[in-house]
């Protein structure tokens, strides 16, 4: 766990470095220097770029973390690499014709109350295949280890592009419309920087042509695509609807509650970095006891970390959004929920991992199209009754089945199960200090109750973690930070 260690509290400390800015954009800047609507265009162009980006990518940056350590020959990974570069051109071709054709239908589609959307639709596009890029680059570090540069681009760069581009606007040196535009192209130069760090790291020697087993690689990109284009769907899927159904404002309104409850995925998300590759260098070399060893560790370790986060938000959300203009309140069902689906993620540890680099990799493509078309069927008939609530409940729903499904089939094929008695003393200990610390609070102004809450409450949690020994890696960072400081 040494080089998973050191990359995820790098990836960690970068991760929250960018949603840091991200929360100043997202909590501060965004609500008070743009219009609700404009913000809402924003948030529904860079939802909808996620939703399609999927489709640029073919799945080819997951197909080169399971197939790359498999093979070799240094042709074979040649030839992989050259082979996922062209995939997410041709697949931009394609759909960039078949948009052009159809763009009358997609303006179309945008006319009405929400009529704001359709001269910048086609940012969409360039959204889309620049991200599919920026994720095959990243993946093409982290066969080689090495994920915490493609982090730092991921989850701070363009958070603080945006951060510049915000204040450029409050003080009018920019408008709206440029605003708009050069959000789209903080995402072009990302791709771009993360491509010449690719090549930095290892430049093949270019073979247009298929590796070794070569219908397993396309079997594999095919079904790990609209795998992922499910996993996509089901949280961007809830947003998209939302502007169908109301208001585009109300995209916004969803979009910061949404935010603000994602920190906790953060953890998991800076560990699945490296995690990933090594999960598939274990499976493909059936390393059964390291990969159960794997999975109980990183299950714990998440759980200790996100559980923390999951009480500091939950704890301070109506702290939170009484930093918040009121335009942009929204319930803290809709917080608590998606809070539990983000908790719910890291106690699956490397689960997701697992079932991605197995032999089993089409479980997730079956079971994710039947919970996406469920997750569609909840907000169409959740958002009429319920508004942003209603998207709300689905999102809930459909992602507890999906991580509930996925928890038993690796059980079920592998044997193995993430929990042990730490699992159930931190889920104690998670709800006690979520009972204790919701309906208290210090008189004072909100960001000083935050503050001081905060730290008492973590003190306390790591102090419970620490004295009670629930996690090795956690319980070892902590003595190595002891030892440094003395």
């Amino acid at each position: 766990m040494g080089i998973i260690l050191k990359q995820s509290f790098n990836n960690l400390v970068s991760t929250y470095v960018g949603f840091g800015i991200g929360a100043i954009n997202v909590l501060l800047l965004y609500p008070n220097f743009m219009q609700p609507e404009y913000y809402g265009l924003v948030s529904y162009l860079l939802t909808a770029g996620n939703l399609v980006w999927p489709l640029m990518a073919l799945g080819g940056h997951n197909t080169l973390i399971k197939f790359f350590s498999a093979f070799k020959s240094k042709e074979d990974q040649d030839r992989l690499l050259s082979l996922v570069l062209i995939i997410p051109l041709i697949s931009g071709i394609i759909l960039g014709i078949l948009g052009v054709y159809f763009y009358d239908y997609v303006l179309a589609y945008f006319e009405g109350e929400n009529n704001l959307v359709q001269p910048y639709a086609w940012l969409i596009f360039v959204i889309a295949i620049v991200t599919a890029y920026f994720e095959v680059f990243f993946s093409w570090n982290k066969i080689f280890l090495k994920s915490t540069f493609g982090n730092f681009m991921k989850e701070v760069f363009q958070r603080f592009g945006i951060f510049v581009l915000l204040i450029l606007l409050y003080f009018e040196i920019i408008q709206i419309s440029f605003f708009i535009y050069a959000s789209a192209g903080v995402y072009v130069l990302r791709a771009f920087i993360m491509m010449f760090s690719a090549f930095q790291t290892y430049t093949p020697k270019f073979q247009f042509r298929f590796p070794s087993q070569k219908w397993e690689i396309i079997k594999y990109s095919f079904l790990i695509f609209v795998a992922g284009t499910v996993g996509v769907a089901l949280f961007d899927l809830d947003k998209f609807m939302i502007e169908h159904f109301l208001p585009i404002e109300n995209v916004a309104v969803y979009g910061i509650g949404i935010y603000i409850a994602t920190v906790i995925a953060v953890p998991s998300k800076a560990m699945q970095q490296i995690t990933n590759p090594i999960t598939a260098n274990f499976v493909n070399q059936n390393s059964v006891d390291e990969l159960q060893s794997l999975y109980k560790r990183t299950s714990v370790t998440l759980l200790v970390i996100s559980g923390l986060i999951f009480v500091l938000i939950i704890g301070n959300i109506n702290q939170l959004y009484a930093l918040i203009p009121e335009t942009y309140h929204a319930g803290v069902q809709i917080v608590f929920l998606i809070s539990l689906v983000k908790l719910y993620d890291s106690v699956l540890g490397n689960n997701v991992s697992i079932l991605f680099n197995s032999n089993y990799y089409h479980f997730v493509l079956y079971s994710g199209v039947i919970l996406a078309v469920l997750a569609f069927l909840l907000n169409l008939w959740l958002i009429p009754l319920y508004g942003i609530y209603g998207a709300a409940y689905a999102t809930f729903t459909a992602f507890f089945l999906y991580n509930s499904i996925k928890l038993l089939f690796v059980f079920l094929k592998f044997k193995m199960h993430p929990f042990s008695i730490k699992s159930l003393l931190l889920f104690l200990i998670i709800s006690i200090f979520l009972l204790a610390f919701y309906f208290w609070d210090f008189q004072f102004h909100p960001i000083i109750n935050i503050i001081l809450k905060s730290v008492f409450i973590a003190l306390s949690y790591v102090f419970l973690v620490f004295a009670l020994k629930l996690s090795e890696d956690i319980t070892g960072l902590i003595k190595t930070a002891k030892r440094n400081f003395k």
